[in-house]
This record gives C-alpha cells, structure tokens and sequence, in this order.
C-alpha cells in the first residue's frame, strides 16, 4: 500500500494544510500524519469529513506520498504545487514553490 496522508484548505484564507499526529491543521506537509495502513486511511477521511462539516477546511483529500531521503513527497504534480506553495505569488508570508520541487 501506498503511504497517504490528509489534505484540505483552510476555510479562513485558502491555504493548504495537512493533518498531523496532534489532530490539528497544519500548513506543512513535513508535519502530517501519515497512514501506512487501509484502516488508517479510512480514520483520516472521517476526520476529513468532520473537519469539512465543522467548517475547518473545503477541498478535503487523501492524497499518495513517499517518504524520499526522510521527506514527505508527494505523487501527483498537483499535490507538490500545494506542498510547496503556489507558482505565483499569492499571499503574505507564502513565497512561490520551488521549481525543482514541483518538477516531475
């Protein structure tokens, strides 16, 4: 099975962020909860379906990851984007992605 772990955005500003080990939304993909497991998954997308209905987060997904050189990366171009940060500039304190990250 393929390592997945939790992502949304935040309702209040749009940021990506990603659940980690405390329960809580965090804007760095290093930090999430990963899950290794097919029980593990279906946990995080009851938390995913929680936060969305408590209007925490909207775009709530299970997305695939790896663990390269003891970083999490994600497997779609998609989800690298939103690790890293957006391709243009976006918001204060955000600075557009890193090209080599994205890259495929």
């Amino acid at each position: 099975m393929v390592d997945k772990v939790l992502t949304a955005n935040r309702l209040t500003d749009g940021i990506a962020v990603w659940l980690d080990a405390k329960g809580t939304w965090s804007t760095s993909l290093q930090e999430a909860l990963v899950a290794r497991t097919n029980e593990a998954v279906e946990a995080l997308e009851v938390i995913g379906k929680k936060s969305y209905a408590d209007n925490e987060v909207v775009d709530v997904a299970v997305v695939e990851v790896q663990d390269t050189n003891g970083s999490l990366w994600p497997l779609r171009l998609r989800e690298r984007i939103r690790a890293q940060g957006p391709t243009m500039e976006y918001a204060p304190g955000y600075a557009p992605a890193d090209p080599e990250f994205i890259a495929v």
